[in-house]
């Protein structure tokens, strides 16, 4: 009999977090505040953190009422966001004088035409 209370208040344990939902306030008429939303939801779908969700929802409501700016608000998500940042890859390009060119292309034409 001792077990199945215990069995009870284990169940109440684990039951799972309160679910926090994306906020549904876009504004399709403020063009900043409509990329920022967009980043929001980026960023709320990604994460699985009830406290990160938290903390989203609040900057993204913070913007709307104005309270901070959109630099604030990218400042505050950037570290929930996971940008891919390209490499910057090893290029070269070998360039040549005209005189050289047109030595090389004079060449090569004057071979082909005594190929025939």
């Amino acid at each position: 009999m001792t077990q199945q209370p215990n069995n009870e208040q284990n169940n109440n344990n684990e039951s799972s977090p309160p679910q926090i939902e994306k906020l549904l306030i876009d504004d399709f008429s403020n063009f900043q505040f409509h990329a920022a939303y967009l980043v929001y939801e980026e960023a709320f779908d990604k994460t699985s953190d009830v406290e990160s969700k938290e903390e989203l929802n609040q900057n993204i409501l913070d913007l709307k009422d104005n309270k901070i700016s959109t630099e604030t608000f990218y400042g505050n998500i950037s570290r929930f966001r996971k940008l891919d940042v390209p490499r910057q890859e090893r290029f070269s390009m070998q360039t040549q004088r005209k005189k050289d060119w047109r030595k090389k292309t004079q060449r090569q034409e004057r071979i082909k035409r005594h190929k025939k």
